[in-house]
């Protein structure tokens, strides 16, 4: 099973401004995103990516379009790579919301709770671990891959293959523009990385 790179989208208004963007269409990147998006293309000029997943949102393809143009590859749209439906909470700032009573449930026990309306959170972790889980099924272990997608459900996947309960995952950061990386093997997971942004060297050592 390959090197998982989980990349995070570029910032844009929403994660600038503090509001849940979820599945809204038409959310792109900013300048600031474009910058970090830019600067992730010219991270991975000498990597060899065998392939590139991105969510289909706007914010995720612009993000890895640049990736994708460094190495000459095609980007692959994965719907189960999308955002996290946050139902009654798309388009709410994180400010209002943190008034509600699900709130603190979802920042201390989101094993119990899940979006308004939208998904719960095993829900999204079974889909994302899912996702991966047939993606890394397609190649070998040396194979380098990349996938672009969001906050959330990238953390959800460092708990889910490093064992991690549900209820910690809240307690991960993940940055916009940022990678982690994951070495996935027949016996267990390895984090090699985890929320960084260029420069940076995550290549397994020979």
């Amino acid at each position: 099973m390959p090197l998982l790179l989980l990349i995070r989208h570029g910032e844009n208004e929403y994660t600038k401004t503090g509001k849940f963007a979820g599945r809204t269409p038409g959310v792109h990147l900013n300048e600031k995103g474009q910058g970090q998006a830019q600067a992730l293309g010219e991270a991975f000029k000498e990597v060899p990516l065998k392939a590139i997943y991105s969510s289909p949102l706007e914010r995720a393809m612009e993000t890895a379009t640049p990736i994708a143009s460094a190495r000459k590859l095609e980007i692959i749209q994965t719907s189960g790579l999308l955002e996290s439906d946050v139902g009654k909470w798309q388009g709410q700032s994180v400010r209002r919301v943190a008034l509600s009573k699900v709130w603190k449930i979802v920042q201390n026990a989101p094993s119990r709770a899940g979006h308004p309306g939208g998904e719960t959170f095993q829900q999204v972790q079974t889909r994302i671990a899912t996702t991966l889980n047939e993606i890394c099924a397609k190649y070998k272990p040396r194979d380098i891959v990349a996938c672009v997608f969001h906050a959330d459900p990238i953390k959800l996947a460092v708990a889910y293959y490093l064992g991690l309960p549900l209820d910690y995952f809240q307690r991960l950061a993940c940055d916009t523009g940022s990678v982690t990386a994951l070495h996935i093997t027949d016996i267990g997971a390895y984090l090699l990385k985890f929320n960084q942004r260029p420069p940076f060297d995550f290549l397994p050592k020979k």
